[in-house]
């Protein structure tokens, strides 16, 4: 075979070569997606007692304290987070995932610290207490209205329905359910800086 036929050849066989491995490269690429990472959201209940509300203090209801914390809450309000920058597609479902719509007209707002609480088995207005519901407790404001709370750390709000009382710590004016708190901030922090927004 003379050298003209040789090149056009050995041309073509360095091209599937190249071909072949950046095929290669490609699969290899594709099979090395991120794995979900198991969350540590781990909750905490070790906190002192200068770190939540005093509910001793709180005004017992006229019913009987005896249900059962993991009873069923009543209508939950619906949560709104900041989107986030990254999703992964296993991440699993929760209350906080998906914006959804907090719609409401705002009749007052203003800033406060706000904590959490996640014991007691009745809530002032009778109901019996959700750790993990979306609720919170206020010294004033009237029972089933809808507040919407942000954290001014980090932008993420929850809008919650007033069944309680409290919080009875100076310097506080709400203190969420355990649930609604870890919607918007750590369980360690205890208490955060807030803005409140009453919906109508």
């Amino acid at each position: 075979m003379s050298r003209r036929h040789l090149i056009p050849l050995i041309a073509g066989v360095v091209a599937a070569v190249a071909l072949i491995g950046g095929a290669i490269a490609t699969v290899n690429m594709g099979s090395d997606d991120a794995k979900p990472t198991a969350a540590s959201d781990t909750i905490d209940g070790s906190r002192s007692p200068g770190d939540r509300a005093d509910r001793g203090e709180r005004p017992s209801p006229a019913t009987s304290a005896s249900a059962s914390p993991s009873a069923t809450a009543s209508a939950s309000p619906q949560v709104s987070k900041a989107p986030e920058a990254t999703k992964s597609p296993t991440k699993k479902p929760s209350a906080s995932s998906t914006p959804k719509s907090t719609g409401g007209t705002v009749t007052s707002t203003g800033t406060c610290k706000a904590s959490y609480y996640a014991t007691g088995s009745r809530t002032a207005n009778g109901e019996s207490f959700n750790p993990d519901g979306l609720t919170a407790a206020h010294k004033e404001l009237p029972f089933n209205t809808r507040v919407r709370v942000t954290n001014l750390a980090n932008g993420k709000s929850v809008v919650v329905r007033i069944n309680d009382r409290g919080p009875f710590v100076s310097g506080r004016c709400l203190d969420l359910a355990r649930g609604a708190f870890v919607t918007i901030a750590s369980v360690s922090a205890g208490v955060i800086n807030a803005r409140y927004e009453v919906l109508k």
